[in-house]
């Protein structure tokens, strides 16, 4: 059973007796609930954590680490408190201005993101939880198939596509490092020229093209874009990196499907998750029958 806004704030010291105290609602999420919480002079939001997110692979614990280190290189917002053992999340409220998809998509914003992104991958101490995404898929599946849940008519033919991927990707294994994995247009924010990075619930030890093809995915980067990108993050946009990153976008929305067909049978709030699910699957299926993606598959392990 979950704490109430209410039995929330008096877990926190500093806000139990605050003067003053305002709650303002915060619209944008869907897995949880936010908060923007104004005391004495002060702005924080409050992440009260939706229930069976341990079904989505959710740990609240890595969350806090990686959030936590991404406030310190300032990349995310600073975590201010934590809230256990619910794992609820008090964070500084910034007053930040949201970058739409088509300016997020200009080299200069590009540079920006793979900057920030890059300082996160290099400089966050290592985390306690790891993303794997071919894991994921198939413990998402896992949990889709007890609750009964819809799959489409090509599943078999995307779990085909997603081995080869995985094959392919052992042969030239990336080092892991501290990841985000979850960066949609939603999860960034100005800040005085500088960009924030929210949400990061899905962190953890991965492989950094992973969280650049995710970003790609979200923000339906073309190819010149997503060669910029790859030159702001490697300092080169070989031909490796970009067979990488083209291999891993289709993983990420396969990931993205079968996170919206879990919640089809696990959540209780009035959203279109089916349909959710239908767009990043068909989504997943055009990648994947794109005429190069041979050549990505022998492109991917190098001279």
């Amino acid at each position: 059973m979950g704490l109430t806004l209410e039995q929330a704030i008096q877990r926190v010291p500093f806000l139990a007796n605050a003067g003053n105290l305002r709650t303002t609602p915060l619209a944008g999420g869907i897995t949880n609930l936010n908060y923007r919480i104004d005391a004495d002079g002060q702005s924080y939001v409050l992440r009260i954590t939706g229930a069976d997110t341990e079904l989505l692979g959710i740990r609240r614990e890595v969350e806090h680490a990686a959030n936590l280190a991404a406030g310190r290189l300032g990349v995310a917002p600073e975590v201010l408190y934590f809230i256990e053992p619910e794992g609820y999340l008090l964070t500084r409220y910034i007053q930040g201005t949201e970058i739409s998809p088509e300016q997020m998509a200009k080299p200069h914003n590009l540079q920006r993101v793979a900057e920030k992104i890059r300082k996160f991958h290099s400089g966050a101490p290592p985390l306690s939880g790891e993303f794997n995404v071919f894991r994921r898929v198939e413990m998402l599946a896992e949990a889709s198939r007890r609750h009964n849940c819809r799959f489409p008519d090509n599943f078999d033919w995307i779990l085909q596509r997603m081995r080869q991927v995985e094959r392919s990707l052992a042969e030239s294994a990336a080092i892991l490092h501290p990841c985000h994995d979850d960066l949609l247009n939603l999860n960034f924010l100005d800040e005085q020229g500088e960009i924030r990075i929210l949400d990061w619930e899905y962190a953890g030890m991965g492989d950094v093209t992973y969280d650049l093809a995710n970003f790609s995915s979200h923000h339906r980067l073309e190819d010149d874009q997503l060669r910029l990108l790859l030159q702001a993050y490697f300092g080169e946009a070989a031909p490796q990196h970009f067979a990488r990153l083209k291999l891993l976008w289709p993983m990420s929305e396969i990931h993205e499907a079968m996170w919206g067909t879990t919640q089809t049978g696990i959540s209780k709030l009035d959203e279109d998750f089916q349909g959710y699910a239908d767009l990043w699957f068909g989504r997943a299926t055009l990648a994947m029958q794109d005429p190069r993606w041979e050549d990505w598959i022998r492109d991917v392990v190098g001279p």
